[in-house]
């Protein structure tokens, strides 16, 4: 049994998460986390709500709440979506929390041991008809870099190029689109990422088999231009972690808060400590490595948009630290999930978002398109057509299909238990062989983290249950050899027993479903001849429901009409 430790990008408090959101970090994290679970290794899976800054200040403001009411409020809600969709986390946290208060203060002083925190004097936008400072994305403009006329001022969604807001040309507020700004002198720390270049970049370069979609987009940083820049960590707002050097004051700094982006890393270790403090667990064996955290493995899932600072300006705050915090130890990065021809976007309120994915059908549907989809070598396109065939055939056709047609025989002609009688022969030896090919191979996908490849190959596994009951044919068989029949039901029933260990990482609600029907273990098949004996004759079981209604024309068309405009 190993021990690995599993993060996801934390998602932002400002509103419900749409599906591109989902299967960049959140769902895929789920998956392997589900697994390694499944494998029996001792897993701590970790996210929290990303709660400061002026994105969570102005959705407060629109509602009439305080922004600590309205993170409350927030946080519970997406802790019911997560909940719907399965998603297991070991503890969902708060960034707001006193723990990751604590934590972020004492890097912050650490670092300023370390000589790695400067002070400068700059200057910034003031919108003078939204009476305040406008923090980095609450600008936008035109990307001096390649020309999108939508870039924020922190980074270019198109390019990726990190930014300043006074970069941009022609900027303007978001707030309330009033090019009435000026530049105003304030006082800001600044950590310094240059100084830490060399170190961060033979780390990188030490992980040779990260995706290339992570090390070329950290690379990019590094070394693209002046290289490595130093960058801003605090802001002029109220809503945040108060800047102090632990639990010291910090002189010429009151009033400020830290960056959301130096406090939220921070938050998977503020989490933990958060799990700790409500179960009673010791988070430092998950985290420092003078305290047990050497024999963890530490795996982080994101969007490629959150990689610059997971690869750069995070390793910083721990490296610098000279502390013994534990660094991960694989990213795996996801490209973007576009819906029928364009973006899914929160701000734009384009695209499906969770709750109303789950009002529309069960999250294993989802799940399933989501995972089987995901955009790892490039980007990926949500369609209602390509999510109807994908539904109807995988899940109904090949799975569904086979768990009704082998239950209710058996129920018509043996009843609901597990028949005796007869023994393997070619065929039935051929498919364990088969299956036990097949599931190494899934085996090690899932251990590498290649998740449409799973899925492909865990349909497979699927396919070869139908193609076995379609060649054996027990009904046809029944008429000249019931014993025979027998026996082939009986490979038919393990089998769903079987699969139901398989697939539930993929479709964990779908699989709970089986193992209750099938009165079996979810235990993990390492034998797969003695899974395959698992139910002995006799043994009882009820036919499931009804697994996966198919999704109608009519269905697809009425929400592709639904969802094609602007979220209300």
């Amino acid at each position: 049994m190993a021990r690995h430790l599993i993060t996801s990008a934390l998602p932002y408090i400002n509103g419900i998460k749409h599906l591109g959101n989902l299967v960049g970090s959140q769902l895929p994290a789920d998956l392997y986390a589900r697994y390694l679970r499944g494998r029996g290794h001792e897993v701590m899976f970790i996210c929290a709500t990303d709660e400061h800054g002026t994105p969570a200040e102005l959705a407060a403001a629109k509602t009439g709440e305080p922004v600590d009411v309205y993170c409350a409020r927030m946080h519970a809600e997406q802790s019911k979506l997560a909940e719907g969709f399965g998603l297991s986390f070991d503890h969902y946290g708060r960034s707001s929390s006193t723990q990751n208060r604590h934590l972020t203060q004492h890097f912050a002083g650490k670092l300023d041991e370390a000589g790695l925190i400067r002070e400068v004097s700059e200057k910034q936008v003031y919108s003078i008809d939204d009476g305040r400072f406008l923090p980095d994305r609450y600008i936008e403009g035109t990307c001096p870099n390649c020309g999108y006329d939508k870039a924020r001022g922190d980074q270019c969604e198109n390019c990726t190029k990190q930014l300043d807001p006074t970069d941009l040309i022609n900027p303007h507020s978001t707030i309330s689109g009033s090019t009435n700004l000026e530049v105003r002198e304030t006082k800001h720390l600044y950590l310094r990422q240059s100084a830490m270049r060399d170190q961060i970049a033979a780390w990188i370069d030490s992980k040779s088999d990260w995706p290339v979609l992570t090390t070329s987009i950290a690379k990019k940083w590094l070394f693209d231009g002046d290289g490595l820049q130093d960058r801003g960590i605090t802001r002029d707002l109220h809503w945040g972690v108060p800047v102090q050097k632990g639990d010291q004051p910090w002189p010429g700094m009151e009033g400020k808060v830290f960056y959301v982006w130096f406090d939220a890393p921070i938050e998977y270790i503020g989490a933990t400590a958060e799990w700790a403090d409500a179960k009673g667990g010791d988070w430092e064996r998950w985290w420092r490595m003078d305290r047990g955290a050497d024999d963890v493995t530490y795996t982080q899932f994101m969007g490629k948009d959150n990689v610059p600072f997971h690869t750069l300006s995070f390793p910083t705050t721990i490296l610098g630290s000279a502390e013994p915090w534990k660094l991960v130890d694989y990213i795996k990065s996801f490209n973007y999930l576009t819906y029928d021809g364009g973006q899914f976007s929160t701000s734009q309120g384009r695209g499906v978002f969770m709750d109303d994915a789950l009002s529309l059908l069960p999250a294993d549907y989802w799940r399933w398109w989501l995972l089987s989809h995901a955009p790892e070598s490039g980007d990926s396109e949500f369609t209602w057509e390509n999510f109807q065939q994908s539904v109807n055939k995988d899940l109904a056709d090949v799975l569904g299909n086979f768990v009704s047609r082998i239950t209710k025989f058996c129920r018509s002609k043996f009843g609901e238990t597990v028949p005796e009688g007869g023994e393997w022969g070619e065929a039935e030896r051929d498919l364990a062989a088969a299956l036990a090919t097949r599931i190494r191979d899934y085996q090690t996908f899932m251990d590498r983290m290649e998740v449409r490849k799973s899925a492909a190959e865990l349909r497979a596994i699927w396919v070869l249950g139908n193609e076995y009951l379609q060649a054996a044919a027990p009904w046809s068989t029944f008429k000249e050899d019931p014993e025979k029949a027998a026996m082939q039901v009986r490979m038919g029933l393990n089998l769903i027993a079987l699969y139901a260990s398989l697939s539930a990482p993929f479709i964990p609600f779908t699989s709970a479903a089986l193992t209750e029907a099938m009165n079996s273990r979810a235990d993990w098949p390492d034998d797969v001849d003695a899974a395959l004996t698992a139910l002995p004759p006799g043994h009882a079981f009820t036919v499931p429901e009804n697994l996966f209604a198919k999704v109608t024309d009519d269905e697809r068309d009425e929400w592709a009409e639904r969802f094609k405009g602007t979220r209300a």
